[in-house]
């Protein structure tokens, strides 16, 4: 796992990248690689590479070349099939130099160009330069593990894993904040790509590749989902006995694959939950031996999934330790997670994460499995649920039963949504006549996040005056859509937005890498989403029963309490960490009238209002949803502008440099 930059001249003439450019933006992300840095440059193109060593540490250095010096890679990511592609090109006649799945990414492009992607099982984020055709790649994993950033400025084209790079390479690159990315924030919890929160950079979009060769730039998917049909046409076929086997066995090769394809130790994160407990067990069976994993627990009980996690640890016998997250830990540590994450959040799942890669990375691990994509592949989501029941109700919108099943949804919420019959009615019957159209079951949640917009200033409303997110997210649906059964249309519009542009962003790979730990995702291997995918509705949602395709693979491989446990999402202590008596310092600094105004994203007088009401509710020890949302949006965007548009990021220009192929440097000589 890496963090990749470069600069590429779009016209001739245009200057070529320095070097302290290159150097700089490598820096900025030093984070992500603090094992090794290097830099390729030449008349046209420059590539910057920050490395953490996971696969052939000895002769793995990036940026890598072919042997004619004419194809250049910098890549972030693992390949976990680059065995098997290796033998595969080997047979048609490719010499390899070294062992690492980077080569195989450079020989598999020559072979195959542009449809190498496709055969690619991993999680990636890379840029190739062809140097001979002047020709730049793009690609980006199936469902947006890696982030890549770009921005075009005074004709070249800059491009990174973190936007902070992008702004270390030139002081003269504009920094601004953009409202229509603040508009999906607070809407889909994250900017879905292409959006990105600033002014002039973009987001390469999950599963494409983008190509800039001369003026001309094109770029395309490599992969579209495919769903089967409502009772499986088109999919699988086979029995639900014949799934679970199935689904077990994509499982266990995911996982064998993440725990041996790397020359240092792999752990696992245990949450006390279904998932990463089944990832544990097949990650134990994978090594046969003693296994690392690693737990978060909180101060506050009602988050707190210790006796769980404590359970699977013994019953794997594994090495297992745990890191405890105060309130107090989350509001110091804040600041730390929006200079990571880039974008605002408004929960503080992402911090006490970023506390537990720190506990990884001290043990000296540099790569823990996690049970993220579970919920998105197999239906295990209360939205899913939701869906079915208020797709149910509105055959009969004047039934005054079936809006009763929505009580078997939020079980582990102390202040539960369905608490209140009356209120749960009027939530979640909106809109109940547009049950067929695309978005129906996220319409609740984005509803009710966007009315967070009403804290921004007039200047920002009057920049989103004609925008609407969601009609800009529902107009880039896959073609074949429409003909998707209800479940799977929920799914993809759940992958493609909080999945991509807030689990695996901030919570997962930003939160991680800030502690240069690489995070492997079992449930998000290419053969896992194609088989789940494929699976009918009803094995994976059998009517309410969630994940139940899993739950029968699983059953036997992790304690039975914890399979029969109900469902507990990861969550942790919000606003209360900032609106309670003995708030850090920056919190009340943040939120002055001097500071809102400067940022110009929210209006002030709201802001301070919201803040009374927040530590008037903070003193009886509870804050609503929207007001813990809106809290912690309001100051993660304040920390954001704070870092990354009032003061310039910071980097360093006199980093030891491994590999250096600087062509302007040989050809001064």
């Amino acid at each position: 796992m890496c963090g990749i930059a470069g600069i590429v001249a779009l016209r001739e003439g245009a200057p070529p990248p320095e070097r302290e450019a290159l150097i700089r933006m490598a820096t900025a992300m030093h984070h992500r690689g603090p094992d090794e840095l290097g830099i390729y440059r030449d008349a046209r193109a420059g590539l910057a590479h920050a490395r953490l060593s996971i696969i052939d540490l000895a002769t793995g250095q990036q940026p890598m070349s072919t042997a004619d010096d004419t194809l250049h890679l910098t890549f972030n990511g693992e390949i976990y099939d680059y065995v098997e592609l290796r033998a595969e090109l080997e047979a048609l006649g490719c010499v390899f130099r070294t062992r690492s799945d980077t080569e195989v990414i450079l020989h598999a492009y020559r072979t195959w160009g542009d449809d190498a992607f496709a055969r690619m099982n991993g999680q990636w984020a890379l840029a190739l330069w062809d140097a001979r055709a002047r020709r730049l790649v793009l690609s980006r994993d199936r469902v947006g593990i890696r982030p890549l950033h770009v921005l075009e400025h005074d004709g070249r084209l800059h491009f990174a894993s973190e936007v902070k790079a992008i702004f270390a390479a030139d002081p003269s690159i504009p920094r601004a904040l953009d409202p229509h990315g603040l508009d999906h924030v607070f809407t889909f919890w994250g900017p879905v790509a292409p959006r990105s929160l600033f002014e002039g950079v973009t987001e390469l979009e999950p599963g494409t590749v983008r190509t800039y060769a001369g003026d001309r730039v094109t770029e395309h998917a490599y992969w579209t989902p495919r769903y089967a049909g409502p009772h499986g046409e088109g999919g699988f076929g086979g029995s639900i006995e014949e799934a679970t086997e199935a689904v077990r066995e994509a499982l266990e090769k995911a996982t064998a694959l993440r725990m041996l394809r790397a020359d240092v130790t792999v752990g696992s994160y245990l949450s006390g939950g279904l998932d990463s407990s089944l990832v544990a067990a097949l990650a134990k069976d994978a090594i046969g031996d003693r296994l690392r994993t690693f737990s978060l627990r909180f101060e506050d009980a009602e988050y707190d999934e210790t006796d769980y996690q404590r359970l699977v640890a013994e019953a794997l016998e594994s090495d297992h330790q745990e890191v405890v997250v105060s309130r107090r830990d989350i509001a110091e540590a804040f600041p730390a997670t929006i200079f990571h994450t880039e974008r605002p959040i408004l929960r503080t799942a992402p911090t006490p994460l970023m506390l537990l890669s720190r506990l990884v990375h001290r043990a000296g691990i540099k790569v823990v499995l996690t049970g993220e994509g579970a919920d998105e592949m197999f239906a295990g989501y209360d939205l899913f649920r939701e869906g079915v029941i208020r797709r149910f109700w509105a055959r009969q919108p004047d039934s005054e039963l079936r809006p009763r099943l929505l009580e078997r949804l939020y079980p582990y919420l102390a202040r539960s949504p369905v608490a209140n019959r009356e209120m749960a009615k009027h939530f979640f019957g909106r809109e109940l006549e547009r049950a067929g159209e695309p978005g129906f079951a996220h319409g609740t949640r984005w509803h009710s996040t966007a009315g967070l917009k009403r804290l921004f200033s007039g200047p920002v409303k009057a920049r989103l005056a004609d925008a609407d997110a969601v009609r800009e997210v529902l107009g880039r649906l896959p073609s074949d859509f429409a003909t998707w059964p209800p479940l799977a249309q929920d799914q993809w519009l759940e992958i493609r937005t909080l999945m991509s542009a807030y689990i695996l962003s901030s919570q997962g790979d930003r939160m991680l890498m800030a502690s240069s730990v690489e995070g492997r995702f079992p449930f998000l291997d290419r053969d896992v989403v194609e088989l789940a995918n494929a699976l009918p509705p009803r094995h994976k949602l059998r009517v309410l029963d969630e994940k139940h395709v899993l739950k029968r693979a699983a059953r036997g491989r992790i304690p039975e309490a914890v399979l029969a446990r109900k469902k507990q999402p990861y969550r942790a202590p919000d606003a209360l960490s900032f609106a309670s008596e003995g708030a850090p310092a920056w919190v009340e600094d943040a939120l002055t009238e001097g500071a809102v105004a400067e940022a110009g994203v929210f209006d002030p007088r709201a802001v301070a209002q919201l803040h009374r009401k927040c530590r008037r509710q903070a003193r009886k020890g509870q804050l609503s949803n929207a007001d813990n949302m809106a809290l912690v949006g309001v100051l993660s965007t304040q920390l954001l502008h704070a870092q990354l548009v009032r003061e310039p990021p910071p980097a360093t220009t006199d980093a030891a440099l491994t590999t250096d192929h600087d062509r302007l440097a040989e050809a001064a000589r």
